[in-house]
């Protein structure tokens, strides 16, 4: 596809580095030279300089034959008129990112495709839908939905409480004897290097103390089993404090009030003014969120969850360290710099939330094509996790799949057949319509795509 993408922040970066390992032709368009610079220097992508709104600059990215505009500037109304000016140049479809959730709520009544805009992306919503997924599943670092939670990807940190600790994949076969659940990925924090490494496992990997573990485990089952043999349990939450006078603190302030007892700690005054008048079940306070005695005297002790959603990304880090020192069971921290997630997991914090992740992630499932059904990376793992549908004719038919030369960079994590959620072994023979969920490093992903053709 030959796609146009205006506005290069981490948005539009990070899109369009997962847009460019797909060998799509990509064009990007923005004011700043040094974001193009960066772009052209990490990513192989065509670059203008200028507005996104001139129809010069548009038709000099080649509107007219582009198949998908996608506006993920700053500005709200740079990524509307874009989408307009786009749609009579040519372009097929216009995908715009929006900053004002009056807009999504009334997508029902308001048809945006009679304007040029084919879909709206808020960002601050798809976050706070993933905070409720995360405080639900409370116990796991990261949680990701498959066929309507038929199959679940489940991170978890691997401490002294886990029966998994210190033992090979093959030591724990036992441990699993429903075959409901399948270790897909581990991350590592390896000493003297900044970056931590992701193993794809195998029977003799060892699961170590420190490491987060992936799971693809079936639901309620599996799910259930992971979280025993790793010691833990989902906690019964009540009390949330919210850190941080962002949009995302705001909106998930709104939508969890309606279930919890919310703080929300802002320091800014004027916007503190705002929120009090706007959300009348949450107590809303003004103060620093890293003020550790301020939180004590709010009961900080008393929290089920702290939340750590400021534009900041530094304090969200102190904030959250602070209120697990303080004894809070599960912290979420907004993470808005993409490089700072393995050092946040590093420390020890529970779960970082970037929704600059999420929004890139939403906007490549929405155009993907061919046999790929979802497509998902994690913040922190250097491996995506990719839904394929087998077809008649496929490669994969008609052999177990131990005799398949699966890719090593990749590994079969479960199968939906016939609405019914399944954990493949070696034995394991695909069917038409089998829809499988791979854990694939990129290096892989090609060569296990064309195993399903």
């Amino acid at each position: 596809m030959k796609i146009i993408i205006a506005g290069t922040g981490e948005v539009g970066f990070h899109l369009s580095k997962l847009l460019a390992q797909e060998s799509h032709d990509i064009v990007v368009i923005d004011y700043s030279q040094k974001a193009l610079e960066k772009a052209t220097k990490n990513l192989d992508v065509s670059i203008i300089k200028g507005d996104a709104t001139s129809i010069k600059i548009l038709e000099n990215a080649g509107i007219s034959k582009a198949d998908l505009l996608i506006a993920a500037t700053s500005t709200q109304q740079v990524n509307i008129l874009s989408c307009v000016i786009g749609k009579k140049l040519g372009v097929k479809k216009c995908i715009a990112r929006i900053s004002n959730s009056e807009l999504l709520r009334r997508r029902d009544s308001f048809d945006f495709k009679s304007i040029g805009i084919d879909e709206v992306i808020y960002p601050e919503t798809l976050g706070a839908s993933e905070i409720k997924t995360l405080l639900k599943e409370s116990a796991v670092s990261d949680s990701y939905d498959f066929d309507k939670g038929k199959l679940k990807l489940m991170g978890i940190k691997i401490d002294d409480r886990s029966d998994l600790r210190d033992k090979s994949l093959a030591e724990t076969t036992y441990l699993n004897p429903n075959t409901s659940f399948t270790p897909v990925s581990i991350v590592r924090d390896i000493e003297d290097k900044i970056e931590n490494e992701t193993i794809i496992p195998r029977s003799h990997n060892v699961l170590k103390e420190g490491d987060i573990a992936y799971f693809i485990a079936k639901a309620d089952e599996g799910v259930d089993t992971v979280l025993s043999l790793s010691g833990r349990k989902n906690l019964q939450i009540k009390n949330i404090m919210i850190f941080g006078g962002s949009d995302l603190a705001f909106i998930s302030a709104k939508h969890l009030s309606k279930k919890y007892n919310v703080k929300l700690i802002c320091e800014d005054l004027p916007r503190c003014e705002k929120f009090a008048d706007e959300l009348p079940n949450v107590m809303v306070l003004n103060g620093l969120g890293t003020d550790v005695d301020f939180l004590r005297e709010e009961d900080l002790e008393s929290m089920d969850a702290f939340l750590a959603l400021s534009n900041e990304t530094e304090k969200n880090i102190l904030a959250s360290l602070a209120a697990k020192e303080s004894g809070v069971k599960k912290t979420i921290s907004q993470v808005e710099n993409i490089e700072f997630v393995p050092l946040a997991q590093n420390m020890g914090l529970n779960t970082t939330i970037n929704i600059k992740y999420l929004t890139a992630n939403f906007i490549v499932n929405y155009i993907r094509e061919g046999e790929l059904l979802n497509f998902t990376t994690v913040e922190g793992l250097d491996a995506e996790v990719i839904e394929i549908e087998v077809k008649d004719g496929s490669n994969v038919l008609l052999q177990p799949l131990k005799n398949l030369n699966f890719p090593k960079d990749g590994i079969v994590g479960g199968v939906i057949r016939n609405n019914e959620a399944k954990i493949p072994r070696g034995d394991f023979i695909f069917q038409v319509g089998d829809r499988v969920l791979i854990v694939t490093k990129k290096e892989g992903k090609k060569s296990i795509e064309s195993m399903f053709k």
